[in-house]
């Protein structure tokens, strides 16, 4: 008898504490979650959007033969004071405008029309739409500071969705209404309290996983992995191989970008030579070496196991080739794991999971603080009341499990221990209004 009542006693124990870890993660981490929701559901669609973006240079009027590639660069370059050549995209059709990735005081892309040699249109890159996103959903437009930010972010929505997941495991369930599906005539509570659950566990495994794959842009995690992807001394040819992600946007320049360069020879063979080869689009030419006049040709496709790098000399042979299967096998699983994050992978439907996922998670948000303003009572916070028992080997566990895992979390658990300890429980006001007494 003793040991079941200890049992239930414990089992209650962990029950409220996971629970109130899910209430005080979700008050962090729920306006994050939502802005990083409507940023990555945008972000899903950034092809199309391009695609869109380009429509008045496409179907351009086909006059004869194209101008050489060296007069088209010339003309883009003449286009942006100070310009250097970083890359040439080769256009899809005959009467499509060449893109060219000019850089200055920024990368500038400048359309050409390849029969007469006018710049069409100039416009800086970190000024379109689809970057700017992109550099809210990871930094917050806050540099490293927003990025350590959206890490943090990340590292609680991983804690409020697994203390969900204990919260919502039905006990003593009658049937699957409000485990599975929602109570819809149940009153206003129970509604919500349903809507928010069964949204979570259909969501989940798919929140987690972008919530994982995202890690590796983290400035902390990303730096951390770095420092594993080092160690790997497997295959030693590959120590020079160039990373399929990074943590920040300078790094992104210095890694995804080609090198800019003042000296280049796109010579007619090189260009017919790089058509021939049928890399999945984009298609970028940049200067690999402009001595020996090398050219390295690159897919670009979101989908990033279809991507290859062939480098090609001035006559149009073929130098070397460098596609997925060489990368290491850490780099491979990243790169899979981005395609399917940025919706690429696995083609529509692809898109559509990390649509749903997203308006899921903000679906979530919104339910979890209306079951919160309905459930605080006045002049509180409203956090569940913390049961007076020591803590079991089972939250020790998760939590270090967690910790391990996610580092930043870790300092985060240790800044707000040392916080509630030092400061916050000497503060009789704060200390009842958030929920901390014993």
């Amino acid at each position: 008898m003793n040991n079941t009542l200890s049992a239930t006693n414990n089992n209650k124990a962990l029950y409220r504490t996971l629970w109130r870890w899910h209430f005080y993660a979700g008050v962090f981490a729920i306006p994050f979650v939502i802005l990083l929701s409507l940023t990555g559901a945008i972000y899903l669609f950034k092809p199309y959007y391009e695609h869109w973006q380009e429509r008045d240079y496409r179907g351009l009027q086909v006059t004869g033969k194209a101008l050489a590639p060296n007069d088209q660069i010339s003309a883009a370059l003449a286009a942006v004071d100070g310009g250097k050549l970083l890359s040439y995209r080769l256009p899809q059709a005959a009467d499509e405008a060449v893109l060219i990735s000019v850089q200055a005081d920024t990368v500038w892309r400048v359309f050409v029309n390849p029969y007469t040699g006018e710049v069409l249109t100039k416009f800086r890159s970190d000024e379109q739409l689809m970057n700017i996103v992109k550099t809210i959903h990871g930094e917050l437009l806050l540099g490293n500071v927003g990025s350590i930010l959206v890490e943090l972010a990340a590292c609680w929505a991983i804690v409020l969705i697994i203390t969900g997941l204990y919260l919502w495991w039905p006990r003593n369930a009658r049937g699957m209404a409000g485990v599975i599906y929602p109570r819809l005539r149940d009153g206003s509570r129970t509604f919500w309290r349903d809507i928010h659950a069964v949204t979570g566990i259909w969501i989940s495994a798919f929140a987690l996983f972008l919530l994982v794959s995202g890690l590796p842009w983290a400035l902390v995690w990303g730096s951390a992995l770095k420092e594993v992807r080092a160690m790997d001394f497997s295959r030693i040819v590959q120590a020079e191989q160039q990373r399929d992600w990074t943590q920040t946007s300078h790094q992104e320049h210095q890694s995804w970008r080609a090198q800019a360069s003042d000296v280049f020879n796109l010579t007619p063979e090189v260009l017919a030579a790089a058509q021939q080869l049928q890399l999945p689009s984009p298609v970028e030419l940049s200067v690999a070496n402009s001595h020996h006049n090398s050219w390295k040709v690159s897919s670009q496709t979101p989908n990033r196991p279809q991507r290859s790098d062939v480098w090609l000399n001035g006559d149009g042979s073929i130098e070397k080739r460098s596609g997925f299967a060489e990368k290491k096998f850490l780099d491979r699983t990243i790169g899979i794991g981005i395609a399917a994050h940025e919706g690429y992978l696995f083609g529509w439907f692809n898109l559509v999971l990390g649509v749903l996922t997203c308006l899921g998670l903000i679906l979530i948000s919104v339910s979890g603080f209306i079951l919160w303003r309905k459930r605080k009572p006045e002049a509180v916070l409203g956090a569940p009341p913390p049961i007076p028992t020591r803590v079991g080997f089972s939250v020790v566990a998760i939590t270090l499990g967690l910790a391990l895992f996610l580092p930043v979390l870790a300092i985060s658990l240790i800044a707000l221990l040392v916080i509630e300890f030092f400061v916050l429980r000497r503060l009789n006001g704060v200390n009842r209004w958030l929920g901390l007494g014993r």
